[in-house]
């Protein structure tokens, strides 16, 4: 029986739960699978839904019921997120754990950590080609520490996010191992062709990943037959999985569950854009993609409810928003997505100095729906594709290829003028695309200064950076702090040294974390260093965050042209904690506007949060050379309508 083995409240819990989701969830299925027998594919799906319910300990079903009462956790004004690898932030998962009160400082509820799951050996993409979806990588421990690590995350009230890599295994995956051996039910896990006719096809309107390092689409793989290609859209080891087979999608929902099960609170779909193949198409954003998301959504919302969907989806604007669910009817689809244009448009305005493209483009983006949020952030692990869309740099009459071009050279330090060391990654000169490597504070021009002994730079530098942080937990969503960057952490250049990593230029941004440092900045030594200044700078900008409820994501988004092409202008309207007003100025000199820039986004008795180099006075706001100014208004979020007067 589908409820055997839950009783009491969490069996009545869950039948409601089965009666709110179950018929999106057939619809789903049906428009997935038509061709398939809907009753036992409904079966099939809700034993593994009433498997994973059962397996779920008694601290996360609590932890599922305190989630439903409060089903937008994630966009409260608390959340605070921090990225690193496992291995290179703590060594072993048990070392994760023992600089756990770094992130305390940090005011960190949110920890996402990557290649946890087993990778192949040797080449793997940094982590994202997996062999088991159910094993720890063994040098960071196994499945018992990583329940350790998740239930005193939960004790500090910090959620762990990992990687589901859902598009693709590795060639060694048990699934995979089965096809070379001759299951055919195993090879229909994958995309493989007979021979090049097909592959050949869809190589005509399909893109190239990675051309320098691993060009095509497609790979040779002689074990499947004398002539059989497999789908493999980034790496040759890589094997991209068949959605359009059932099977695929019972087997990763069941790993979803298991995920769930071990305490991980937020799933980050990696490449879901790709999970769909279509003749005659780019295979990316395709309709069912989005519908894949949405039945994983469902059905995990029946057995673990407290778990969150965040959709790695780093795609052209105007195809960002449908991940949240933003469709002609809004649907349910990913919880959380990154920000990517975001991201793009702050380095965009620093090489530039101007911020009218990225007024420009955040201003042209879709709505966020209501019960969706952004993952904010500066720098990650991966590289930084300038998606810079054409039509609206056209409308600024900017050359949108000629301005990627330039993005690239400037942060590879190849630009006159500039400040950034940064690293090329997979250039592909036909398609004029470069894609740039490098840590935020060496792209901020931190590692440049340094080398020069320029101290006025690295005024600048620091302020660079500090800015593009402040634009980032400003925002609106959950902002993402990567490893290193609240102590400035500039390029690795060693992974040169090492043969399995130079080919990747990825590396270069991906430190072992300097625990020496943090721990020199702590005392006296660390007074007045470039660490110290920005990780107090980081810090008072999440406490400032934590304190400021209209800084919780929901409600509308505006941007705010100005004249100044300097500033950087955005209001948020929370429907219950008011207004908030940012404001960026992305040159090296000093900026005044009128004070009227506060009236006109509603703040009728603004307060300035950050206390930077900003001043408010004689009818003016002036911001210093890269300032950031937080402003709210000091009558929002009291009691509301306000008690009248007390009579005698």
């Amino acid at each position: 029986m589908l409820g055997a083995g839950v009783r009491g409240s969490d069996r009545h819990r869950f039948w409601s739960r089965v009666d709110h989701r179950l018929p999106a969830a057939r619809s789903l299925l049906a428009a997935l699978y038509p061709q398939h027998d809907q009753d036992e594919m409904e079966r099939r799906v809700l034993s593994v839904v009433a498997g994973g319910l059962r397996a779920r300990r008694r601290a996360l079903r609590e932890l599922d019921a305190r989630r439903e009462v409060d089903p937008l956790w994630f966009q409260r004004n608390d959340q605070i997120g921090y990225v690193a690898y496992a291995q290179r932030f703590g060594g072993t998962l048990t070392g994760v754990r023992e600089h756990l009160g770094h992130l305390h400082d940090l005011h960190v509820t949110y920890l996402h950590l990557m290649h946890v799951l087993r990778a192949r050996a040797g080449e793997n993409d940094g982590g994202y080609a997996v062999v088991d979806y159910t094993d720890v990588e063994p040098a960071l421990g196994n499945r018992r520490d990583l329940q350790r690590l998740a239930d005193d995350l939960h004790q500090r009230d910090i959620s762990l996010c990992l990687d589901v890599v859902m598009n693709h295994t590795a060639r060694e995956h048990p699934w995979a191992l089965a096809a070379r051996a001759g299951s055919a039910h195993h090879r229909a896990y994958y995309h493989v062709f007979e021979g090049r006719t097909m592959p050949d096809q869809y190589e005509q309107s399909l893109p190239e990943v990675f051309p320098q390092v691993s060009p095509g689409n497609f790979t040779l793989d002689t074990e499947l037959g004398p002539d059989a290609w497999v789908w493999t859209s980034f790496y040759s080891y890589q094997w991209d999985l068949n959605y359009a087979n059932p099977d695929v999608f019972v087997e990763m929902l069941q790993v979803m569950l298991d995920l769930a099960n071990l305490g991980v609170d937020v799933l980050r779909l990696d490449a879901i854009a790709f999970t769909w193949k279509r003749m005659g198409t780019n295979c990316q954003n395709q309709p069912e993609a989005h519908l894949l998301a949405q039945l994983f959504r469902a059905c995990l919302a029946m057995a673990a409810p407290g778990v969150v969907l965040k959709a790695e989806a780093i795609v052209a604007p105007a195809d960002l928003v449908p991940y949240l669910g933003a469709h002609h009817d809004q649907r349910d689809e990913c919880h959380l997505a990154y920000h990517n244009q975001l991201m793009v448009m702050l380095w965009s305005a620093l090489a530039t100095g101007e911020a009218t493209l990225a007024t420009q483009s955040l201003a042209q983006l879709p709505p966020t729906p209501t019960s969706a949020s952004w993952t904010t952030y500066l720098r990650c692990h991966d590289d930084i594709g300038w998606a810079v869309d054409d039509d609206v740099a056209a409308q600024l009459a900017i050359n949108g290829p000629l301005h990627r071009r330039y993005l690239a050279e400037f942060y590879r330090g190849d630009a006159p003028h500039s400040f950034a060391c940064g690293a090329a990654f997979s250039s592909n000169p036909s398609a004029a695309d470069e894609r740039t490597c490098g840590t935020a504070a060496s792209l901020a021009g931190i590692e440049q200064a340094r080398n020069d002994g320029d101290a006025m730079a690295l005024d600048l530098a620091i302020r660079r950076l500090l800015l593009g942080y402040a634009v980032v937990f400003g925002f609106g969503g959950t902002p993402l702090l990567y490893m290193g960057d609240e102590i400035a952490m500039c390029n690795d250049w060693s992974f040169l040294d090492d043969p399995d990593l130079r080919d990747d230029s990825r590396w270069v941004h991906r430190p072992f974390m300097d625990w020496g440092r943090v721990k020199s900045i702590r005392g006296p030594a660390g007074e007045g260093t470039v660490e110290r200044r920005v990780f107090d700078a980081i810090c008072s900008m999440a406490a400032v965050r934590r304190a400021t409820a209209a800084m919780s994501t929901g409600g509308d988004l505006w941007m705010h042209r100005l004249d100044q092409p300097a500033l950087l202008a955005w209001e948020r309207r929370h429907p219950r904690h008011g207004r908030f007003y940012g404001i960026a100025n992305v040159g090296s000199q000093s900026v005044h506007i009128d004070y009227q820039v506060l009236t006109w986004a509603g703040l009728h008795e603004p307060v300035e949060l950050l206390g930077g180099d900003i001043t408010v006075a004689d009818g003016h706001v002036r911001l210093g050379p890269l300032a950031v100014g937080w402003f709210v208004d000091r009558r929002d979020g009291d009691v509301q309508p306000p008690p009248g007067p007390r009579l005698p």
